[in-house]
């Protein structure tokens, strides 16, 4: 196929655009076509290596990972974050630009270079601006040096428009949005919790789904098929790759076990179906042993009164290649659909649902919770929103994330920018915010979603740490609707005497006895890991890290126009103990005519013994950019 034809949907496959009966051609190969949901009009996409997803990188444990990135867009500026990787002893590759690089600039080329660890599903996607929604990302994949027992399959999962990207998306949210002259308003979740408007026009598994009008009608797009033997079992590595909906996945008579989240094992742990959040990944297992026959595999958002989904097909060999005829689980009193990692606790009692919150599941490995003396300065309390009164943007504890116009962790006497008096309990200032960490110390951190900022759920991700969750708190809800009607009552937001009117910049326990690390409830012996955790909206999220990794490590909530929008951190771990860049790592920064140049100073010298030059034990790749 050449790269200039235009094709279109039906039946399931692609034709190319002057073909009039599609039942007497021959189809187009999907092998290379970026197919989305099928919308023929022509969309922007950012691609890698020509592909869409890009291209899922899979290598061993301990391999020294190389990814020669060029970047070929004729306007924009990327840098790639790994998602889920410490980076320990690299930390100026973690990928986020103007935290620990330069943005690679049009033309420009980089290269990363970092160890592969640990094990687990990850994925690699660009970490500047609004780009992610334009479709630069792919799988990274990390297995233990031996034989595969299962087979396994790669899962990403994001919403779509094939209109709009995030950046017109953002404009839209802060000036009205409107279609046809019709303006479009936010949708809810069962407990009330807003979805910022990202207007979604259909679910894309592994880069493909089907556009479906206000009929009901699709457009016949091809979809991503899953093909297994019969009498076996297979593991899926789900990835949520997408900006704004968390998705309820589940398969048609098919029990999911829940077997890692974020790269860490759990105890198994059987459901209908889990929900995946941006940024998050869930591996599970099926047993493939129904019928010879094709079974629809769902992607479901939690938004009410839409019907927002996404299909793909589960399809045992030598079943017919038809689309599938099942039917999604009934629950009953009798037999409960169980949802692992529900964002909210109530559900209505007919839809006899049975929901499990993330820290009800266990670790695998005997890996308890990291003991220590945790006094005032090791315990944060930090609450994402958006407070403010005519102002509200993306905040933590009131301070609204600027960027550094430099590398912030290597070029850290430029930076210039601090948060100062304008900021604190009731306020709102605009600042990059950041916690200095002690090298070796236990840390406590209580992520929050209270006080007037409240409203939207927010996946909190991590860099630098996987975390470990020890206890959730939710939200009050109305006993019979399970609507919120106000925030947790073990946090006290102070500021404001009317909690709901607090901006909870300065929250602390109800309980003073809680302080230090005595919160009851939480789980110290096998408390599963993770580097993304969804806050609910009106409750909070206890987790610990051990400040063993120094760098600079970038948190914020995964939803891309949140983030943007300033609902982040730096975590400043041990600044002195950080390893110098390469030779010739790249600057960057303001110009002004009259100001001298800073030194170049630095921190400490990397080891000779530390430099891992094993061309055995090195895997390459080539990403180059494009659209």
């Amino acid at each position: 196929m050449k790269d200039e034809e235009a094709l279109y949907p039906k039946d399931g496959k692609l034709y190319k655009y002057d073909v009039v009966n599609a039942s007497t051609a021959e189809p187009i190969s999907t092998e290379g076509v970026a197919i989305a949901d099928g919308w023929e009009e022509p969309r922007l996409l950012i691609v890698v290596n020509g592909q869409f997803p890009g291209p899922a990188m899979e290598v061993y444990e301990g391999q020294t990972i190389i990814v020669h990135v060029t970047n070929s867009l004729p306007s924009e500026s990327v840098s790639i974050h790994w998602h889920g990787l410490p980076q320990r002893g690299t930390p100026w590759m973690d990928g986020v630009s103007f935290i620990t690089q330069c943005p690679i600039m049009p033309g420009q080329s980089f290269t990363y270079r970092f160890k592969a660890t640990p094990r687990g599903t990850f994925w690699y996607h660009t970490h500047i601006g609004l780009m992610r929604s334009m479709g630069p990302y792919g799988a990274l994949i990390i297995r233990e040096k031996k034989q595969l027992r299962e087979e396994e399959f790669v899962f990403t999962i994001t919403e779509w428009n094939h209109d709009w990207d995030s950046n017109i998306a953002q404009l839209k949210e802060e000036d009205g949005m409107f279609v046809n002259r019709k303006q479009i308003n936010p949708t809810y979740s069962l407990d009330g919790a807003e979805y910022s408007l990202f207007r979604f026009q259909s679910a894309l598994i592994n880069g493909k789904g089907r556009y479906y009008d206000s009929t009901g009608k699709h457009n016949e797009a091809p979809l991503e098929v899953f093909t297994v033997s019969q009498n076996a079992s297979f593991i899926f590595r789900v990835i949520g790759v997408g900006v704004q909906y968390p998705f309820r996945i589940s398969i048609d008579n098919h029990d999911l076990t829940i077997i890692a989240s974020d790269g860490f094992d759990l105890q198994p742990r059987s459901a209908e179906s889990f929900i995946i959040n941006p940024g998050e990944r869930f591996d599970f297992r099926i047993q493939s042993d129904k019928s010879v026959n094709n079974y629809w595999i769902r992607a479901t958002t939690l938004e009410l009164d839409v019907d927002h989904f996404g299909l793909a097909i589960l399809r045992y060999e030598g079943a017919p290649e038809v689309e599938p005829q099942s039917s999604r689980k009934l629950c009953t009193p009798q037999s409960k659909c169980v949802v692992v990692n529900c964002p909210f606790l109530f559900n209505p009692t007919q839809s006899n649902t049975e929901c499990i919150t993330f820290d009800q599941l266990k670790s695998k490995a005997d890996d308890p919770t990291p003991k220590g003396p945790i006094g005032e300065k090791e315990e944060h309390f930090l609450n994402f929103g958006f407070p403010g009164i005519s102002w509200k943007p993306g905040a933590t504890n009131g301070r609204t994330f600027k960027m550094p116009a430099v590398s912030a962790l290597t070029q850290p006497q430029e930076i210039g920018l601090k948060c100062k008096d304008d900021c604190g309990d009731e306020k709102v200032c605009q600042c990059p915010y950041s916690l200095d960490l002690e090298n070796g110390k236990v840390y406590q951190m209580i992520f929050l979603n209270m006080g007037a900022g409240k409203g939207f759920a927010h996946p909190i991700h991590m860099h630098g740490y996987s975390f470990y969750v020890m206890k959730m708190g939710y939200a009050r809800y109305n006993a019979t609707n399970g609507k919120i009607i106000g925030d947790n009552l073990d946090i006290n937001c102070r500021g404001n005497a009317d909690r709901e009117l607090s901006f909870c910049n300065e929250a602390t326990w109800a309980n003073s006895s809680w302080l230090g690390g005595n919160v009851p409830g939480i789980e110290l012996e096998n408390p599963p890991r993770k580097d993304t955790i969804i806050v609910p909206t009106g409750g909070y999220v206890v987790v610990r890290i051990i400040a063993d990794n120094p760098g600079l490590w970038f948190v914020h909530c995964h939803i891309e126009l949140h983030n943007m929008d300033g609902m982040a951190l730096v975590l400043n771990n041990s600044f002195p103990l950080i390893p110098l860049p390469p030779p010739g790592f790249p600057r960057c920064g303001n110009f002004d005519y009259n100001a001298q140049a800073p030194p170049n100073k630095s921190t400490t010298k990397i080891k000779d013994d530390d430099k891992d030059d094993d061309e055995n034990n090195t895997v390459t790749a080539m990403d180059n950019l494009g659209k």
